[in-house]
């Protein structure tokens, strides 16, 4: 019988098996499974080899992402940039000064309403995920896939991603890069910190608009109310913030603002935060208090706040003063400065007009059509032109800027800035006269005036050229109660009364008389009052007259100038210098007898703390604008004694009785 396999072999058939090298037989493979099998092997091994190479190259990518990323530890000590806070004597705020305007409000002391309207709105799975939401991330990348190119990509960041960036990052790039740094730091400050702190540090850091950092400076921003006194629609209004501070400003953007806080109500009650009717009853308020708007400094605090300010920086540095929360107690009185703000003012405009006369129009609208008796006529759009003027540098904000509509008359027209309502009224006489006399009004000139708190006479107005200083201490103890540097911060910040070394003139006459009675002369005796000359020099009265032997009480009351220097040429010029000295009027004084009539600089502070060491009888007394200092936490840093006044360089004076 033929074997098995030749039967095949004739047949033509391919044999199913085949010999193995060692004699055995084996299946026998197709040509195309051969050619599958060896595909399948190199896409294994190739897909072996990138899952290899995508680990390493992830592995690698990781590691420097780990390796650059900073640590969390410093966050458990956090402790923001807080502005500092100056009082006046009566405890009301005078000005705060801040890098940043940020009120500190711990965890604990924060609102339920205020948390829940923010987590409602910001990352409502805040309490449940472990720093980033997974499902967010999916949600916010399919809506950018199909998102309009030029939109802004849709955002899935947490509260504890935001704190990352906030206080780690520094950055707000959309790079993978940094996003997934983001992420990474979310989970390790899951791990460290507490949900409250990482909630704590959010509230107080983020920007809400209009200078204000955290929900505890927003709330006294834009409501004047601590947090703890906030409504539903107060707290929603605030979560509504963070997403576009500028979009949302309520003063700019009024209904978007007020949409976006009624989106927050309903985001609110979706999660039983509130109630529907609770929602519905917030919608319904207002969005802001009508009659509020946060209020600046203490009028006419400006200068003296900048000399309190200079004097924690010289002190403390800048970082501490404008970031570490300072409380600063000083002696401001802001009645004594109203008064004092108007006292300068006056005087500066008084002497103005006297001296320096009519100057002219500050402005001039034209395109106006001519009217009977050279005025506008009646019934031509002045006030649009009016408004497009930018206010003149230096006016008052009790003025006007003022279109004259009748020159022959002083009629003019102006507009109120609060109601944006035109009127008009009358110049005085006299102040009409007076202008003509320098230069002639014209119909369309615009003009600084003030109306009078009765209506319908304005009086004409000018920003002085004429600068001028005023302080106000207590004579006792030196404490400032009052300073003016010039005549408007607005249009100068330098502080005439601590800055500007000016010569005293005839101010500094009784520190020679002082002197004089220091070393037992008496007021009654008498000097010579006549010509005199020191080589080149040749003094003379004010008044170039002579009295002949006149007492030092008269030539002091009457301010002699001949008097003074034979008084001072008699005292020596070493002993006033020491006494101007003494005073701290100067830290030094050349020895030469112009001295005497005042030609030496100082400022107005020194000059009237050296006043006020005569007024109290000869106790030396060191001008000082600040009580105290305590840190944030209420700790005093420095207190000023309670009273500054020594016995110390300038004894109690001694008068010798007249003969």
């Amino acid at each position: 019988m033929p074997p098995a396999d030749d039967g095949y072999r004739a047949s033509g058939r391919a044999p199913l098996t085949r010999r193995s090298t060692s004699g055995g037989r084996g299946p026998l493979l197709s040509p195309r499974f051969r050619k599958v099998r060896r595909a399948a092997a190199i896409l294994g091994a190739s897909t072996i080899l990138v899952t290899f190479v995508a680990g390493t190259v992830t592995w690698h990518k990781y590691g420097q992402l780990v390796s650059d990323l900073p640590t969390v530890g410093s966050l458990r000590q956090y402790q923001p940039p807080v502005m500092s806070r100056i009082y006046g004597a009566d405890d009301q705020t005078v000005a705060e000064l801040a890098a940043e305007r940020r009120i500190f409000v711990p965890a604990s002391a924060i609102p339920d309403r205020v948390k829940n309207a923010i987590i409602a709105t910001e990352d409502h799975k805040f309490y449940s995920h472990a720093g980033v939401d997974p499902a967010a991330i999916v949600r916010a990348g399919l809506t950018d896939l199909f998102m309009p190119k030029g939109r802004r990509p849709l955002g899935a960041s947490t509260i504890t991603q935001q704190v990352a960036r906030i206080m780690l990052l520094g950055s707000n790039s959309l790079s993978l890069s940094r996003k997934a740094k983001e992420a990474l730091l979310a989970m390790r400050i899951e791990q460290t910190l507490s949900k409250d702190k990482i909630l704590e540090i959010y509230l107080n850091e983020i920007y809400l608009g209009e200078g204000a950092y955290g929900v505890g400076a927003a709330a006294q921003t834009y409501f004047n109310k601590p947090l703890d006194q906030l409504d539903n629609a107060e707290a929603a209004f605030l979560a509504a913030l963070p997403k576009s501070p500028t979009n949302y400003n309520p003063y700019r953007f009024p209904q978007a603002a007020r949409d976006r806080r009624d989106t927050v109500l309903e985001s609110m009650a979706a999660l039983h935060f509130i109630t529907p009717d609770e929602a519905r009853a917030a919608e319904a308020e207002p969005l802001l208090p009508k009659t509020f708007r946060r209020p600046g400094p203490a009028p006419g605090s400006e200068w003296f706040a900048s000399e309190v300010r200079r004097q924690l920086v010289e002190r403390y540095g800048l970082t501490q003063t404008m970031q570490g929360g300072l409380y600063v107690h000083t002696s401001f009185d802001s009645k004594l400065q109203q008064t004092a703000t108007a006292a300068l003012r006056d005087g500066l405009m008084q002497y103005d007009r006297a001296h320096g006369g009519w100057r002219g129009a500050v402005a001039h609208v034209g395109g106006l059509t001519a009217g009977r008796g050279r005025g506008i006529a009646a019934g031509d759009d002045w006030s649009t032109a009016l408004h497009a003027l930018k206010p003149t540098p230096g006016m008052l904000d009790s003025w006007r800027m003022a279109v004259v509509l009748t020159p022959a008359t002083g009629q003019v027209g102006w507009i109120e800035p609060m109601s944006g309502e035109t009127h008009t009224g009358q110049l005085e006489g006299r102040d009409v006269g007076w202008m003509r006399t320098f230069h002639p009004l014209v119909a369309g000139d615009v003009v600084l005036v003030e109306p009078e708190a009765n209506g319908g006479r304005v009086m004409i107005r000018q920003v002085p050229h004429v600068e001028g200083a005023l302080v106000t201490l207590d004579v006792h103890t030196g404490r400032v109660r009052a300073m003016v540097g010039g005549w408007s911060f607005d249009a100068s910040q330098f502080n005439r009364a601590t800055q500007a070394l000016r010569q005293p003139g005839s101010s500094f006459k009784p520190f020679v008389y002082l002197t004089a009675m220091e070393q037992g002369i008496s007021p009654s005796q008498k000097f010579d009052d006549s010509p005199v000359s020191y080589g080149d020099w040749h003094p003379n009265n004010y008044e170039m007259d002579f009295w002949g032997p006149t007492s030092l009480h008269d030539a002091l009351r009457e301010s002699r100038n001949l008097v003074t220097i034979r008084l001072a040429a008699h005292l020596g010029m070493k002993s006033v210098a020491d006494m101007a000295i003494r005073l701290k009027l100067v830290d030094q004084m050349p020895h030469v007898l112009p001295a005497a009539l005042g030609a030496v600089e100082t400022t107005v502070l020194r000059e009237a703390g050296a006043y006020a060491t005569i007024a109290n009888g000869g106790r030396l007394v060191t001008p000082s604008v600040i009580d105290d200092v305590q840190d944030r936490d209420g700790h005093v840093l420095w207190r000023a004694d309670g009273v500054t006044m020594t016995t110390g360089p300038v004894p109690p004076l001694s008068v010798a009785p007249p003969p």
